[in-house]
């Protein structure tokens, strides 16, 4: 099968409907980017509750005033290799279809407007990767950010699983 790598939002003017406002993080010394409207709040690293099943990538629940959210490693998730936790190592509780989860990052960096023209899709490499979960592309600073779409970074059946 070919690759996702249209989004909706390519259609005609689509590039404008993902302009706007993106917290942008680090992980693994690449930039990444969230809708701002997406993002609860940021908290710094602290000690999770394993629970027994569940993927390597899920670092375990927290209590975050009085609501236990699960956790993601986006490092693990990526695939990436995990790494030592630092001062600078954080936690964004992202609003999920409803439901607060809270994702592991490398560093929180700063909230950036941008603007549509400034988004490109993600690039066809050829061979079926999916790649959906990338709203796109953003060069901005003189670099690239890629754009996540975190709805589909954590599917709904592992968003199912984890606030079942």
């Amino acid at each position: 099968m070919g690759g996702q790598t249209q989004t909706s939002a390519t259609a005609g003017t689509g590039a404008d409907v993902r302009a706007g406002k993106y917290l942008t993080f680090e992980l693994a010394g690449e930039e990444y980017g969230l809708e701002i409207l997406k993002v609860r709040e940021i908290i710094g690293s602290m000690s999770t509750t394993a629970v027994p099943g569940m993927p390597a990538y899920v670092k375990g629940v927290i209590n975050l005033r009085g609501k236990v959210i699960p956790v993601i490693d986006l490092r693990l998730k990526f695939g990436m290799a995990g790494t030592e936790q630092t001062a600078e190592t954080c936690i964004i509780v992202v609003d999920v279809q409803g439901n607060l989860m809270g994702v592991v990052v490398d560093k929180v960096s700063e909230v950036l407007d941008i603007r549509g023209e400034d988004i490109e899709d993600a690039p066809n490499v050829g061979v079926a990767v999916q790649n959906d979960f990338i709203l796109g592309m953003a060069k901005a600073k003189g670099r690239v950010k890629i754009l996540l779409e975190i709805h589909k970074v954590l599917s709904e059946t592992a968003i199912a699983d984890l606030v079942a």
